[in-house]
Order: structure tokens, then sequence, then C-alpha cells
């Protein structure tokens, strides 16, 4: 993991890197969500780490393919 993966991201962030709405990823902030996207709450603000999401995207990338 580089330095940068550690810089913190907004649920806005997420959804532009992974091309989808912010509704979808707190979708996968919910805790039923079986495949929970990784980040946590300051407050009311949930915040992201670029390098856990790259290894949860490589990680469920996988599991998409298997399931389609």
């Amino acid at each position: 993991m580089h330095a940068s993966d550690d810089n913190l991201l907004t649920v806005q962030d997420v959804a532009e890197i992974l091309r989808v709405p912010t509704s979808w990823v707190y979708e996968r902030t919910r805790r039923r969500s079986i495949d929970r996207i990784p980040g946590f709450r300051i407050g009311k603000y949930w915040r992201f780490r670029l390098g856990d999401i790259k290894v949860w995207l490589e990680e469920n990338r996988h599991v998409e393919l298997t399931n389609a």
C-alpha cells in the first residue's frame, strides 16, 4: 500500500472511483450487507481508505464474476 492509499475518501469520492451512485456506496456500508465495503464513521460522516477500497474491489471482483 502506498502513502496515498491512506488518504481518507468521502462517499462521493468512492462513488466516483467505482463509477456508481452514492446511494450504492451507502447501501454497502450497512451492517446487513453481505459484501460490505470497508469504511468507518467519523461522527455522522463515512470515510474510506483508498488502499482498503482497492483490496475490497479485488476480493469482490471474483465474487461478482462467479455470481453472474
